[in-house]
């Protein structure tokens, strides 16, 4: 007897709560963009794309923190802008996504647009048209730098509160997770708490647990960026499963930026079977070369989950999302229609 075809990771309906501005960009928009303004890039993001990376020493980081910024260069115009947040939106609703949280710091592109303010402007309009064109529903995640002043995070803090309701959901903290003191930016995130916006820093991924739990302790994290390397602390997990926070799970950034050497030590499994509450994200498709489908494909075929387990991670994101109740309710309703079919 023939075994039936695996259900199609296309088909399964999820959120997606961890991607970056640029690192949502499309390689072949890049190029285009790149080509039409003449920045010059780098063979790591022409012939040899995507490149090898790794954030084990700060000059890993550097290495790709650079790359990172030659990709921003090339948003120029309000219309390259455009291009990417539809294009993002696009490549979500290809892949069975729902619900897009995206997440950038206006600061790194105020100066070319006219300043935080109307950058942010600009994002949530392009949002808006994108999800009207897509189906896509698409929120966005105001994120402080870590490796700049706790001050400017303020700035940003308030700058959120201004758009909470109007299109911003959460506030975050990114950049190199070794760099800063954490509980310096506690009060950034009371200002966003006090709009109700959820608390979503970075945390538990290349500086370990130790960072996570200042992420709950001091920012009062409603998820967590990445969150993986809670796994070495048992004690961690369990207070992140009774407190029922998110984990957004990036494996294949995990491997690039040599956080785990292969697909196969990210401990995906043993942080699903304690019970806690996974989202699976592609972090910076543009610079790793994996989008959302590919998390789940890795979950399917290394980690050996089966599509039960493939849809409650569905389920996790679903759940773990700012996305209105009726759009949650027809997304967690086709979760069960795909794993029933």
């Amino acid at each position: 007897m023939t075994a039936p075809a695996p259900r199609d990771l296309r088909a399964l309906p999820k959120a997606h709560l961890h991607l970056h501005f640029t690192g949502s960009m499309r390689h072949s928009t890049l190029l285009d963009l790149a080509d039409e303004y003449g920045v010059r890039l780098p063979d790591s993001l022409r012939e040899d794309w995507p490149p090898l990376l790794s954030a084990a020493d700060e000059k890993g980081w550097f290495r790709f923190q650079r790359l990172y910024d030659l990709a921003r260069s090339v948003l120029q115009t309000e219309s390259d802008v455009r291009r990417l947040v539809t294009e993002a939106a696009q490549d979500e609703a290809a892949e069975g996504s729902g619900w897009l949280e995206i997440q950038v710091d206006p600061s790194g592109y105020g100066g070319r647009f006219g300043g935080i303010t109307a950058f942010t402007d600009l994002v949530l309009d392009a949002a808006r048209a994108a999800s009207e064109s897509t189906g896509v529903g698409i929120a966005v995640v105001v994120a402080a730098n870590r490796t700049r002043h706790p001050l400017d995070a303020r700035t940003l803090a308030r700058l959120a509160v201004q758009y909470a309701g109007r299109g911003v959901v959460g506030f975050g903290l990114s950049n190199d997770e070794r760099r800063g003191v954490i509980a310096e930016f506690a009060p950034a995130f009371t200002i966003a708490g006090r709009a109700d916006l959820i608390s979503a820093p970075h945390g538990g991924e290349l500086r370990g647990p130790d960072s996570a739990r200042a992420c709950l302790d001091d920012l009062h994290a409603d998820r967590l960026g990445h969150g993986i390397r809670s796994a070495e602390d048992p004690a961690l997990v369990e207070r992140v499963v009774e407190e029922r926070i998110t984990l957004e799970v990036c494996p294949a950034s995990n491997v690039s930026l040599g956080v785990y050497a292969t697909p196969e030590d990210v401990p995906l499994r043993p942080l699903a079977e304690a019970g806690a509450r996974i989202a699976l994200g592609a972090d910076d498709p543009l610079l790793f070369g994996s989008r959302l489908l590919d998390q789940y494909e890795t979950a399917r075929h290394v980690h050996g989950f089966s599509d039960a387990e493939l849809a409650q991670l569905a389920r996790d994101s679903i759940e773990g999302s700012t996305a209105p109740s009726d759009v949650r309710k027809v997304l967690l309703e086709g979760v069960e229609a795909w794993l029933s079919s």
